[in-house]
């Protein structure tokens, strides 16, 4: 409800009252507020609503913890506490579309060095308004080597049906077309059609480089190396990847525009995990567009950073499972295995690149993915301002 229309219904009740019906009824309303108060402040996350300025207009104990913020919050902005969030990027949009689903991992440096997962989304209760959820994820980040391989053995149990399943599709496509070959090569009576020998061969080798796509992806996925960090050009690498799905892409009626520099800054990375990253975005754009859509890759870069975005036109995420995104085995696919997600976060973790994802329901997502450049500058973050203080005497 917006905001007049519900302080004009509240004033006439408030008028239709008696003065001893009206002292219980703003009683009651304290005590509501107060529950409220208390339960935000007994929570673990933090929880910040911001206007379209970026201006802090509620915040509960913990969000002021996390970030460190001052008592006087009235020049202050939350672009100054996140630097690392593309505020830029979400300042652009219109008022409507500014409020989309977001969801970003964030590294900040005061009060403490930490690792947070901001996460924004539209405030609900009143137009203009975004809440944001800052859930401190050092700790996570911080995994042993023990609970990786637990992570790991979890991951071979739960995958290797799906995987004896996709992998069954090809194989048997595979034994029929090596089947038709040789009778096409036993057929002593009948002239041998070198056309259609050609195209089988060609579906058969086809059906193999899918194979090996997808043992390579399992195996990528449960065994992960260490990424071997050579100079890149990611503008070839995404348009290698794109090579390698065109086929699909064509299949699925999806139109792929990308846009990028003539030359764009090379950057240190592994470029088989790289690829996969971008496979995986790729192909989780299509799935999301079953009924054919578009998908925009687009690259741009400063003096410190080379960003990559993709933004499908598909069916979005829901707030429920944007917050769940990079959890493993968390999927919204009926076939889905939940790893794709994970796979890309933690090739951008180990490159020390950044992911965030803005996505709203029915109208498509975007991802964008912010990798430092090869010799970018080192900046050191300033402690956000004080307010001014009066001095003692």
């Amino acid at each position: 409800m917006p905001k007049q229309k519900f302080i004009d219904r509240l004033i006439q009740r408030m008028d239709s009252m008696d003065s001893s019906n009206l002292q219980s009824f703003l009683l009651k309303l304290y005590h509501e507020k107060g529950f409220l108060d208390t339960l935000l402040n007994a929570m673990q996350e933090g929880i910040l609503v911001i206007n379209h300025d970026l201006r802090i207009i509620y915040h509960n104990h913990a969000a002021a913890e996390i970030l460190g913020l001052p008592e006087d919050l009235s020049n202050i902005r939350l672009s100054q506490f996140l630097g690392n969030v593309n505020w830029r990027k979400i300042m652009e949009l219109d008022e409507e579309e500014w409020l989309r689903l977001s969801s970003q991992e964030v590294e900040i440096m005061y009060p403490v060095h930490r690792y947070v997962h901001f996460y924004l989304m539209p405030h609900g209760a009143e137009s203009g308004l975004g809440t944001v959820i800052l859930r401190d994820i050092t700790e996570s980040r911080s995994r042993t080597l023990k609970e990786l391989e637990a992570e790991t053995d979890r991951a071979v149990s739960m995958l290797a049906a799906e995987v004896a399943h996709e992998i069954g599709n090809p194989l048997n496509s595979l034994y029929l077309n090596l089947q038709l070959l040789q009778q096409e090569l036993n057929d002593d009576g009948e002239e041998f059609d070198r056309a259609e020998a050609t195209e089988m061969i060609r579906v058969a080798r086809g059906e193999v480089e899918r194979l090996d796509n997808i043992i390579n992806q399992f195996l990528r996925a449960i065994r992960p190396g260490h990424p071997k960090l050579i100079p890149l050009d990611l503008g070839a690498l995404l348009i290698e990847t794109l090579k390698f799905m065109d086929k699909e892409i064509d299949n699925r009626s999806i139109t792929v525009n990308f846009s990028h520099p003539e030359v764009l800054p090379m950057i240190s990375g592994d470029a088989a995990q790289l690829k996969q990253a971008f496979y995986n975005i790729i192909k989780n754009a299509i799935q999301a567009m079953p009924e054919g859509g578009s998908l925009a890759i687009s690259s741009e870069f400063d003096a410190d950073y080379v960003t990559i975005e993709f933004v499908d036109s598909g069916q979005g995420i829901s707030a429920e499972h944007l917050s769940r995104l990079f959890q493993p085995f968390h999927t919204t696919k009926k076939d889905g295995s939940g790893i794709g997600m994970m796979i890309i976060e933690r090739v951008m973790r180990e490159h020390g690149a950044s992911i965030s994802v803005q996505s709203r329901e029915g109208k498509g997502t975007s991802i964008l993915l912010r990798f430092p450049r090869i010799g970018r500058r080192l900046h050191i973050l300033p402690q956000p301002p004080k307010t001014d203080e009066p001095e003692e005497s």
